[in-house]
């Protein structure tokens, strides 16, 4: 059988050494490898078997396995070995901790402005009896545009700069395709809003982003007016900033409403004096809203003839910028978290 026994007995003395002197995981790795591996001693032995007889071939495959069963042993081995004494420098470092010292402050960080006005929206609309849902990100055009009295052609789909994906579907310029998506699910009567990011190929300036947040309101039953959705505008608003506010109604057009109104709030970074957030008005517009069209209630399954309903679509970055102060719309995607603790949002 060659001189396979007699190698093959050197190789173990030196092994033995070499894992003696491995003083990491890192080096038995590789001393593992150079044994065990593809291209390393075990499996070089095993090529030999092709150059031996017959008769010694069992013996010496036999062989062969035996110290490769002994060879893993003795990693295992060390390894362990290893382990204990790592676990052995733990216990002696933390045996130098003076337990009696006084704890290091650490920074935990808060919600971000967005969130807590969406939480604080949630909260107020909830209680006057408003459910949450959610729809897709990822939309298509139907219930984007089409079911919202947008048909295809329609010039006002240029009002939205809207981001197409190769499949077909587009990036959601709004969350108003949730009001179709939940009247065709619901009967009335319906109260929804829908808390959600939005994506439009806007030119970023102080007051426009490209990825920004909403929340959609619907509330369709019979008898719903004007005079309703004033009320309920003007609740959420001063529940949110805690406060009387001076807004206003003027006309506005969207296709999915009739009549269309864009409700506008007194700038409260310059306090109606003027500023580039306001674009020097003194106005911020801050609800897009209206009586939802009868077509889109059609698309929703409901007859338009027996329910009204209101819709409106609130900026929640918007009206974050107006809570805490902010004169910049780009820091609220900017990852910075010094905008936390400047707003006071960030807890030490």
């Amino acid at each position: 059988m060659s001189d396979i026994p007699d190698r093959l007995e050197t190789a173990r003395e030196e092994i033995e050494d070499r894992l003696a002197a491995a003083a990491d995981e890192k080096v038995l790795r590789e001393i593992e490898i150079s044994i065990l591996g593809k291209k390393g001693l075990v499996q070089n032995f095993m090529r030999e078997l092709g150059g031996l007889s017959k008769e010694e071939k069992p013996a010496a495959g036999k062989l062969i396995n035996e110290y490769k069963q002994r060879f893993t042993q003795m990693i295992d081995a060390r390894k362990l070995r290893l382990a204990d004494s790592a676990m052995d420098a733990e216990i002696d470092k933390a045996a130098l901790i003076d337990v009696t010292l006084p704890g290091s402050d650490f920074e935990r960080g808060s919600l971000h402005p967005v969130t807590l006005v969406q939480s604080r929206l949630e909260d107020i609309f909830t209680g006057m009896g408003f459910m949450i849902a959610d729809g897709p990100e990822a939309e298509t055009d139907y219930f984007n545009f089409e079911a919202l009295n947008f048909p295809p052609g329609h010039p006002a789909r240029e009002m939205q700069d809207t981001i197409w994906l190769k499949n077909g579907m587009l990036l959601r310029t709004h969350t108003s395709p949730v009001q179709v998506r939940t009247m065709q699910r619901l009967k009335p009567p319906i109260k929804v809003i829908v808390p959600g990011r939005c994506f439009r190929f806007e030119e970023i300036d102080p007051s426009h982003e490209n990825t920004f947040y909403q929340m959609e309101g619907l509330m369709v039953d019979k008898g719903i007016s004007i005079a309703n959705l004033i009320a309920v505008m003007n609740v959420l608003l001063e529940e949110v900033f805690e406060r009387k506010l001076k807004t206003r109604l003027r006309p506005g057009y969207f296709p999915f409403v009739e009549p269309g109104f864009e409700m506008d709030m007194s700038c409260l970074i310059c306090g109606g004096e003027g500023c580039p957030t306001c674009k020097n008005t003194g106005w911020i517009e801050i609800l897009p809203c209206g009586m939802v069209h009868p077509n889109v209630l059609r698309h929703g399954n409901i007859d338009p003839d027996e329910y009204t309903g209101f819709a409106f679509g609130l900026g929640l970055t918007r009206l974050a910028m107006m809570k805490y102060g902010l004169s910049d719309i780009r820091v609220l995607n900017s990852g910075d978290l010094r905008v936390l603790k400047q707003f006071g949002t960030w807890e030490v």
